[in-house]
């Protein structure tokens, strides 16, 4: 399936041009027009859905594995010290094209601190509350 006002899918697809670093039946990595940091790639799936809410769990199984090898390339051929694989879901997180992407960046000593957060302490009695309304949802009943 996909979605032909979609930029991605155009890129996805070969339509509209891009700087591809890897590409199989399923996927096309691409370089970040606005880059985090040097060789930052785009995962895009060929087929369009929207978010990861969306998307087959099929294909969605295969991500995880492609970034790990596009993380390991990146270590190896930029001589990056690590990398970050992000998946924005919704606008309140940061995604602004609306089809499944999965971004790969590449992370290097003494670079710009990115990805993070300053962690708050957690109370237990919120924890169990918060849990019981993630499980209701999910239709967990123990």
């Amino acid at each position: 399936m996909k979605d032909e006002a979609c930029i991605f899918c155009k890129i996805a697809n070969g339509v509209i041009p891009s700087t591809t670093v890897y590409e199989d039946e399923d996927f096309r990595v691409i370089l970040d027009l606005g880059p985090a940091s040097r060789g930052h790639a785009l995962i895009l799936p060929k087929s369009h859905f929207r978010d990861l809410c969306e998307a087959d769990p099929l294909l969605t199984a295969k991500i995880f594995p492609l970034a790990g090898k596009i993380g390991a390339a990146m270590k190896q051929g930029l001589g990056a010290s690590g990398f970050n694989v992000v998946q924005n879901n919704g606008a309140s997180a940061g995604q602004t094209v609306f089809h499944l992407h999965i971004h790969v960046i590449p992370r290097y000593e003494d670079g710009p601190a990115m990805v993070s957060w300053t962690p708050e302490k957690a109370d237990t009695e919120e924890l169990a509350k918060t849990a019981s309304m993630i499980k209701k949802a999910l239709k967990i009943t123990r």
